[in-house]
């Protein structure tokens, strides 16, 4: 038993019905794939004893035994490390619910996929899982409760807190995207121009000045006092030789707390002599150098909470405390509070459970209580002097109970030290009256403040704080997202991407775009590579310079981490032809369809999946989609697209010459196909149905009919707009076209180009990739050996797997399958086969070189045309010198 693989879907995926936030293990279960359940002894009590609360799973056979049933009359290991996994995370807080088992390609292997809510929980799931399973299979003893406490853990440190909780929680429920950007509490909501970020409760709004005004308590005093707020008198000391002349001007009893402090660390109250004082200023030291020595005012603990600068709820705060039974002690008073479900480590639940700490024995020791003191019948022990949350304390709600006056002295408050979201701290004998110097004041006020208290309050009515700040951030009707479209398919994805941007461009938009050469941000490419998974996906979401993205996804991104976005507005799927076949788990076109089809189905249900009418596979999708659909054709009669239209349906065919939009039985011609640069004069249909699908994408965006065609006019087949998409070099006695083709679909495409192509010598260098199959590398062969005179054989610089030699040999069989006698030449360096071919070139030649290193290519091409046009520049200035 082990993991051979273990992959994180953060995105919609292929493993998962579309579902985000899956774990994918592989395990290699070999060794047990004649050992189901019901054949290992013993193990159906074993496993009941050790997790007795899966009684309560369900699984696709159902029954009312549940999943206990299943495993008694017979199931496989791998379907129970995944109930095991779901089990331990929901035992630990985090309940994710789904889950799915299935066989992988070979034998005894097993693909297991469950749900998780904090990514690091899930993996370390995902390994105690299997240690479960193979201690109930080998019957060796096992502390599950060892993985709990250590997910536990993982929830408490890597988990969001009670607050960024609520508010992701809240955006979820509004349909708006959310990122987390590190292991805390720092959030990015929104794409592109419409983001906002948090952190906690703080936000990007929030005033750096306010901040920093709230966290210095001496000043926000002076501030609120200037403003003729009631605060209780203050001095602020930084040296114990001032404290007893200063606890004596302000007179006993007074309050000792570090300027900067949070959470109630360092603060001790209701000080009534001169040694708790100086223990209370050595306590306040720990925290900061400056200590605010406060007159104690006597009243309730009120905490109001203000968003966007508006009163939206008042908590009244009651310090941890035990009310006696007459025969329990105090410790055990302490304890069976702590045993309360609701009650958890530090912001784990609505409740933090009680600890016992120095400030509890020193208010116990001022009563001459110890832990083991019976109190009486209701008697009430306070066991801290504050009343966070954090510390064990419980909240009910008064919101109802506030006063206007107060609700405007609180607003003010905001106001006065420009905060957005501010918790204010009041003690009052009644909220319910205006605040006085006579009945309460002003405590503090904080930045970042707590939400648990008014989300899960101990009594009263519950208030979805969250809701009011995710109204300052977006308010009813603003934007969150921006135009997203997704672009997947075999062949034609980088291309029909670029013109996309390059029409959104066109049309006022600030751009973002991926590829398989780069991430580009307004034209500029920022990062080189393959960029078609869900990182680049998300570096284009998350710039604030953005207001469109065209994003190209691979088979590779789906399969590897899902999708980098929840939902698109279109999505366009070009092809399904043979590619990557046999690779991670994916051996049909049909499981090809299925991996591309992700993309589809994130399409919002407002919004168009843009489907290729002239393949059946990418049609077929049609039928289980939950959106908007559209067509292209390069074919005006597709009898597909011609009863789609029938029945009102929008789609884009060339009719008569030219691309024309469909919409219903409406025609809208756009352009002549043949003056469009990238259909190269109407020969390539490749290009054709890559222009399309972008001409559907920009008139569903609403581009003016006037800047597609300009669009279309202006994007010219280079290195500079389509790179390693038929791009021509013109040399004096021949031309070289360099193309990414590197799968049947490529080639068969490239066949029709060079079919039409007017040359006495047409010549490839082509290459094939080493993990495909070896029909797929003979394909290759056959098919150059159809389009071209001649074929010199490179290879790439990662053979993937295979030799130079076999790859040869499988591309010489699919040649020689159809012209035995070619002329064939194996130069391996991609540069050398370049120039050997160049240099045999007969006059009128085409020589086309398929290449996967595109950038280097095109430029060593570049370099070498510039070369020729100097050495005939100076010729031709030789001769007019010699006239």
């Amino acid at each position: 038993m082990k993991i051979n693989s273990i992959k994180v879907m953060r995105g919609p995926n292929f493993w998962s019905n579309y579902r985000q936030n899956i774990i994918i293990m592989k395990l290699d279960l070999e060794e047990l794939e004649a050992f189901p359940t019901n054949k290992i002894e013993g193990f159906s009590e074993r496993i009941e004893q050790l997790i007795p609360s899966m009684y309560t799973h369900r699984c696709s056979e159902a029954h009312e035994g549940g999943f206990f049933f299943r495993i008694k009359h017979g199931t496989w290991i791998g379907h129970v490390v995944e109930h095991i996994a779901l089990e331990i995370q929901t035992l630990a807080g985090m309940d994710c619910g789904y889950g799915r088992t299935r066989s992988a390609d070979k034998a005894g292997e097993y693909y297991v996929i469950f749900a998780y809510h904090v990514e690091k929980a899930g993996l370390y799931a995902a390994e105690a899982a299997l240690r479960i399973a193979r201690a109930l299979v080998d019957n060796v003893p096992y502390d599950i409760n060892k993985d709990i406490e250590a997910l536990k853990r993982i929830k408490a440190k890597y988990g969001f807190g009670p607050s960024t909780q609520a508010i992701v929680e809240e955006a979820q429920s509004r349909g708006i995207p959310f990122k987390r950007l590190n292991n805390s509490s720092f959030v990015l909501f929104g794409q592109g121009i419409h983001q906002k970020k948090i952190r906690a409760t703080l936000t990007g709004s929030t005033s750096h000045m306010g901040v920093e005004i709230a966290c210095d308590k001496n000043e926000t005093k002076q501030i609120l006092k200037s403003a003729y707020i009631p605060t209780p008198e203050s001095i602020l000391i930084d040296h114990e030789e001032d404290l007893e002349a200063t606890v004596e001007k302000i007179g006993y009893p007074v309050v000792i707390k570090p300027i900067n402090g949070n959470h109630g660390r360092g603060i001790t109250i209701n000080i009534q002599t001169m040694d708790q004082a100086r223990d209370a200023f050595k306590l306040a030291r720990e925290i900061s150098e400056d200590v605010l020595v406060e007159k104690f005012m006597q009243g309730c603990d009120f905490r109001f909470l203000l968003i966007n600068f508006k009163l939206v709820a008042v908590a009244k705060r009651t310090p941890a405390l035990v009310t006696g039974d007459g025969h329990s002690t105090i410790a055990q008073l302490i304890d069976r509070i702590n045993c309360d479900p609701n009650r958890g480590e530090g912001h784990e639940k609505i409740l933090t459970k009680i600890k016992i700490d120095k400030i509890t024995s020193d208010i116990l020791s001022q009563k001459n209580y110890t832990l083991e003191t019976i109190p009486s019948f209701d008697e009430v022990v306070l066991l801290k002097d504050t009343a966070n949350i954090s510390t064990g304390g419980t909240a009910t709600d008064v919101t109802h109970l506030v006063h206007p006056y107060n609700i405007f002295m609180a607003e003010r408050i905001a106001r006065l030290l420009n905060m957005d979201i501010c918790g204010i701290d009041v003690i009052a004998t009644a909220i319910d009256k205006p605040l006085t110097d006579e009945n309460g004041g002003i405590l503090e006020v904080n930045a970042c403040p707590g939400f648990r208290m008014h989300l899960f309050p101990s009594k009263g009515k519950p208030i979805n704080v969250a809701a009011h700040v995710v109204d300052m951030l977006y308010p009813r009707g603003a934007e969150s997202r921006i135009p997203l479209v997704a672009v997947t398919g075999t062949n034609g994805k980088t291309t029909t991407t670029r013109l996309i941007a390059h029409m959104a461009k066109q049309s006022g938009h600030h751009v973002g775009y991926t590829t398989t050469d780069g991430t580009y941000i307004q034209g500029h490419l920022i990062h080189r590579g393959d960029c078609t998974g869900p990182v680049s996906a998300q570096t284009v979401l998350t710039d604030p310079t953005i207001d469109f993205a065209v994003l190209e996804c691979a088979r590779g991104g789906i399969l590897r981490a899902g999708l980098g976005f929840d939902h698109c507005d279109i999505s366009i799927i070009t092809n399904i032809s043979e590619d990557h076949l046999s690779l991670d788990g994916i051996d049909t076109l049909r499981d090809m369809a299925r991996v591309k089809s992700v993309v589809a189905h994130s399409t919002f249900k407002h919004g168009y999946a843009i489907l290729n009418a002239d393949d059946e596979r990418v049609y077929d999708m049609r039928e289980e989609l939950d959106c908007n659909i559209a067509l292209f054709s390069i074919d005006s009669e597709n009898e597909r697209v011609v009863s789609h239209c029938k029945n009102g349906g929008l789609a884009v065919v060339i009719e008569y010459g030219f691309v024309t939009i469909c919409a219903g039985q409406t025609k809208i011609p756009v352009e002549k196909i043949d003056d469009i640069p990238l259909s190269f004069s109407g020969r390539a249909d490749s290009m054709i149905k890559n222009i399309l699908p972008a001409v559907l994408t920009a008139y569903l965006k609403n581009f003016t009919l006037k800047n597609i065609r300009l669009a279309l006019k202006t994007f010219i087949p280079s290195p500079e707009f389509t790179p390693g998409r038929m791009n021509v070099f013109n040399f004096q006695n021949f031309d070289v076209m360099v193309d990414y083709a590197h799968n049947s679909g490529g080639f068969i495409e490239l066949k029709s180009f060079i079919e039409k192509t007017q040359s006495p010598s047409k010549v490839g260098i082509i290459a094939a990739v080493g993990d495909r199959r070896d029909e797929d590398i003979r394909n290759i062969g056959a098919f150059a050996a159809q389009m071209f005179d001649e074929v010199i054989i490179r290879h790439d610089k990662d053979l993937r797997g295979r030799t130079r030699e076999e790859l040869t040999e499988l591309i010489l069989q699919g040649i020689h399958s159809q012209k035995q006698h070619m002329p064939v030449k194996v130069i391996s360096d991609e540069k050398e086969a370049i120039e050997y071919a160049m240099n045999n070139a007969k006059k009128g030649a085409f020589i086309t070189v398929c290449t996967d290193a595109v950038q280097k290519t095109i430029e060593y091409l570049g370099q070498l045309q510039k070369e020729e046009q100097l050495r005939s520049g100076s010729y031709q200035n030789i001769l007019l010198k010699a006239s």
